[in-house]
């Protein structure tokens, strides 16, 4: 990844964090946004300046406002990587809402706008990115790498609106990477249980889906951020939905 140009969506927490350090670790100049941790995003932008001296590779970080679902804010975001470093490499579609309510609260769940929200950021905020970073990403014979989730692949998730829409991401990964062949990749990462903040307070449903695992240990965000490096150069892989998570749904 030295001197590759990225794009994280959601990169300011969690597993878009990881991401955007191990990118810049590796020697990438990285674009991220956030729409709402501003706070975060720029401890992020901070502490991937530290890594990046660390590492002396060279990599940078900038932090960026942007909603997926607005067409301007991704195209802002698409045209200022564009504008700071001239190229484009690799999309990381991570940028995502995750709301709390039991698959069996059928009457909370019928609600329009959640869904919206839903789809709009999870599905169709991923295909804008795609589609405004097309171009670039052709002419650099770049990737596509999204951040699905086993709630796409099992149905149980945060919520039966999440799930449906990991499980429509997982079909979008298999359509762009017919889409856009042969000159970009496009693969997804779909984790099962990873410690992030969004656990916080929802540790007995967190110990109930450890005890599911296989392995000891946990899948961590940094895990995840590793996979995302390796698939962006992996050059014979496309179309791929990759499970990550110790276990819980083998």
């Amino acid at each position: 990844m030295q001197g590759k140009v990225a794009i994280v969506t959601g990169g300011g927490t969690g597993i878009g964090r990881a991401t955007v350090l191990a990118l810049v670790e590796r020697g990438a100049h990285v674009q991220f946004s956030y729409s709402r941790s501003e706070r975060e995003a720029a401890e992020t932008a901070t502490e991937a300046r530290s890594v990046a001296l660390r590492a002396g590779t060279g990599g940078s970080a900038r932090a960026m406002r942007a909603d997926v679902r607005n067409p301007r804010d991704v195209e802002a975001l698409v045209q200022s990587a564009i504008s700071d470093h001239g190229r484009l490499d690799l999309l990381v579609n991570n940028a995502a809402v995750s709301p709390a309510i039991a698959n069996s609260e059928l009457a909370t769940l019928d609600d329009d706008e959640l869904w919206d929200t839903v789809l709009s950021v999870n599905v169709r905020g991923a295909f804008r990115c795609a589609r405004m970073a097309a171009p670039h990403l052709r002419a650099t014979r770049g990737a596509i790498v999204n951040i699905g989730s086993i709630a796409g692949v099992n149905g149980e998730g945060s919520s039966l609106p999440y799930a449906v829409s990991k499980a429509a991401l997982h079909g979008l990964t298999k359509a762009l990477a017919r889409a856009l062949s042969p000159e970009v990749r496009v693969s997804c990462v779909a984790p099962g249980y990873v410690k992030t903040r969004w656990w916080d307070g929802r540790e007995e449903a967190a110990a109930r889906l450890r005890k599911r695992m296989l392995l000891d240990t946990p899948v961590t965000d940094h895990d995840v951020a590793s996979l995302v490096c390796q698939l962006a150069q992996q050059p014979g892989l496309t179309g791929q939905v990759i499970v990550l998570d110790a276990g819980q749904v083998a």
